[in-house]
C-alpha cells in the first residue's frame, strides 16, 4: 500500500457541520449546481410533456404517466408518517451522525436508515398493496415457483418458454431474466419463506444493504470524510421508491456488494484480500445470472482495479475471475445456456413492448427516469463529477489523483454503465426501477456538494421521492 492510500484511510472524519475553507469560486460554483439541477427539472418537464402528447398521439410509450410506468393516483397511507419521519430525522440530524458516529456504528445505522426509508415509502400503498402483493402479480417471479418442482428439468427447459408462442411462455420478469432470480425465490420459498411477504422484505431488507456496501466501497477508494459525506444521500435515495418492493433492488444489493468487497481485495483493506476478491467474483458471477444487463457492473469492476493501482495490480484478479467462473460454470453444467437465453429474450423483448417504443423518445427520457430516480443532488453532484475528470484521468496513471476525483472517476464509470444499457435499446423505458443497480454508484456524487446548503439539497432527494410515492401508483 502506498503512503498516500494508507493516509486517505486513516485520516480522522472531518465534521461536516463545520465551516469549510473558503474558496473564491464557490459562489460560482453553486449557482452551477442549481443550474444543473434545473436542467434536470427541465428534463423531466420535457420528458412528461412530449411524452404525454405521443401517448395521447398512438400509445406507442406503453406508459401511463410518461417518463414513469406509473398512473395519476394521489393518496396517502399508512406509511406516510414513518416516511415523512425518517425523511425529517436524516435531513435533521443525518449530516451530524454521520460525522460523528463510530464507523461500524455508521455503516448499522445505514443500513437500518435506508431500510426504514424503503420499509416506508413502500408502505404508504398499505401491507398488501405495498409489499405482500407486489411479486406476485401476472408478470412476476413466484407465479411460477410450482414449476420449479423439479429443478433440473425446470433449468434445461427454461428456454423453451421465453418467446411468446409456445405454450407456457414465461411471465414477462422470468423471462426477461436468468434463472438465477427465480430460483432465489424457489429456494426462499423451499426453506419455509414462501409468499410475497417474505419475497418482498428479502428485496427491502437486502435492498437497504446496498447502501452499507457503496459506504464500504466508498471509504476503502477514496477515504472516510467523503464516504460519511455521502451516508445521508444514499439513505435518502428517491430510487427507494422502487425498491421496495422489486426484485431489482436485491439485484443492485448483489452486485454492490461485490464491487465493494473489490475494492477491500484490491486496496489490501480486508484483513483476507484474495478471500474478497473470491467473494467479489462469486457475487458478480451471481449478478450475471440475475440480470442479463448487469453484465455491466464489469464497468465498476474494471474502475475500482483501475483506481488501485499499486506495486500488484493483478493480485486481485485471479480469485476474481475464479470466483466468477462458478455460477456461469454450475448453470451450464444444470442446462441452462446463457448466450441462447440472451437471444430468446431479444426476441421476447421487440415481440412485446419494446417492438412497439420509440427508441427515439426512450433514449433520453430514460435520462429523466434517471434524475427522479437519482434526484436532483445527484445530478448536481455529478456536474462536480464531470468537471473534475479531466484532471482525474489524468492522475490515474501516475497515482497522484485526489480522493474526491476517485470518488468522481467512480460515478463517472457507473454513468457510463447506464449510457451502455440505454444506447443499447434493450431499456426503454421502467428504467427507474431497472437501473437501480447502477444508480445507486451515482448516488455518492452528492458528496462533491459544499457544506452549508446540505441539508437542503437532502430535503430535495426526499422531497422527489415523497412526491412520487403520494402522487403516483408506480405499478412496482
Amino acid at each position: 500500500m502506498t503512503t498516500e492510500e494508507r493516509s486517505h484511510r486513516v485520516r480522522p472524519p472531518e465534521d461536516p457541520e463545520a465551516p469549510e475553507p473558503a474558496r473564491t469560486d464557490e459562489p460560482a460554483g453553486r449557482r452551477r449546481d442549481l443550474t444543473a439541477a434545473a436542467a434536470g427539472v427541465l428534463l423531466v418537464a420535457a420528458a412528461i410533456g412530449i411524452g404525454w402528447v405521443i401517448q395521447q398521439g398512438d400509445g406507442s410509450l406503453q406508459v401511463q404517466w410518461p417518463p414513469l410506468l406509473a398512473s395519476w393516483d394521489p393518496h396517502l397511507g399508512p406509511g406516510t408518517p414513518a416516511a415523512v419521519a425518517v425523511a425529517v430525522a436524516v435531513v435533521a440530524y443525518g449530516p451530524r451522525l454521520a460525522a460523528r458516529l463510530p464507523w461500524r456504528r455508521l455503516l448499522l445505522t445505514c443500513g437500518a436508515g435506508s431500510v426504514a426509508w424503503i420499509l416506508s415509502l413502500a408502505l404508504i400503498e398499505g401491507w398488501y398493496r405495498g409489499i405482500a402483493r407486489r411479486l406476485t402479480t401476472k408478470h412476476e417471479y413466484l407465479r411460477v415457483i410450482d414449476r420449479f418442482d423439479d429443478i433440473g428439468a425446470a433449468l434445461r427447459g427454461f428456454t423453451d418458454h421465453i418467446v411468446i408462442g409456445p405454450p407456457g411462455n414465461w411471465p414477462a420478469h422470468v423471462a426477461g431474466h436468468p434463472p438465477g432470480a427465480t430460483l432465489t425465490f424457489v429456494g426462499l420459498d423451499r426453506a419455509g419463506l414462501g409468499g410475497g411477504a417474505w419475497a418482498g422484505m428479502w428485496c427491502i431488507v437486502l435492498g437497504g444493504s446496498a447502501a452499507v456496501a457503496v459506504l464500504v466501497a466508498l471509504r476503502a477508494l477514496t477515504d472516510e470524510h467523503l464516504a460519511r459525506r455521502a451516508a445521508p444521500f444514499l439513505v435518502l435515495a428517491p430510487f427507494a421508491v422502487w425498491t421496495g418492493t422489486s426484485a431489482d433492488g436485491y439485484f443492485a444489493a448483489v452486485a454492490a456488494w461485490s464491487v465493494a468487497l473489490l475494492a477491500l481485495a484490491a486496496t489490501r483493506t480486508a484483513r483476507h484480500p484474495g478471500a474478497a476478491a473470491l467473494g467479489s467474483g462469486l457475487l458478480f458471477g451471481l449478478t450475471c445470472y440475475l440480470s442479463y444487463g448487469l453484465t455491466l457492473i464489469a464497468v465498476l469492476l474494471g474502475a475500482v482495479l483501475l483506481l488501485t493501482r499499486t506495486a500488484r495490480p493483478l493480485a486481485p484478479l485471479a480469485p476474481l475471475a475464479l470466483g466468477a467462473l462458478v455460477a456461469p460454470v454450475a448453470f451450464t453444467l444444470a442446462g441452462f445456456d446463457w448466450w441462447e437465453a440472451y437471444h430468446l429474450l431479444v426476441e421476447r423483448y421487440y415481440q412485446g413492448a419494446g417492438g412497439t417504443r420509440p427508441y427515439s423518445y426512450w433514449v433520453w427520457a430514460n435520462l429523466a427516469c434517471t434524475t427522479l430516480a437519482a434526484g436532483l443532488a445527484t445530478v448536481a453532484g455529478l456536474r462536480r463529477a464531470a468537471v473534475s475528470a479531466p484532471a482525474a484521468v489524468r492522475g490515474v496513471r501516475p497515482g497522484t489523483t485526489t480522493a474526491a476525483q476517485r470518488l468522481a472517476l467512480l460515478t463517472l464509470a457507473a454513468l457510463l454503465a447506464l449510457a451502455v444499457a440505454d444506447l443499447s435499446g434493450m431499456s426503454k423505458a421502467e428504467t427507474e426501477r431497472i437501473w437501480q443497480p447502477f444508480v445507486v454508484w451515482l448516488m455518492p456524487a452528492a458528496a462533491l456538494l459544499p457544506g452549508p446548503g446540505r441539508r437542503g439539497w437532502l430535503a430535495a432527494q426526499a422531497v422527489v421521492a415523497l412526491l412520487v410515492n403520494h402522487l403516483l401508483w408506480t405499478g412496482w
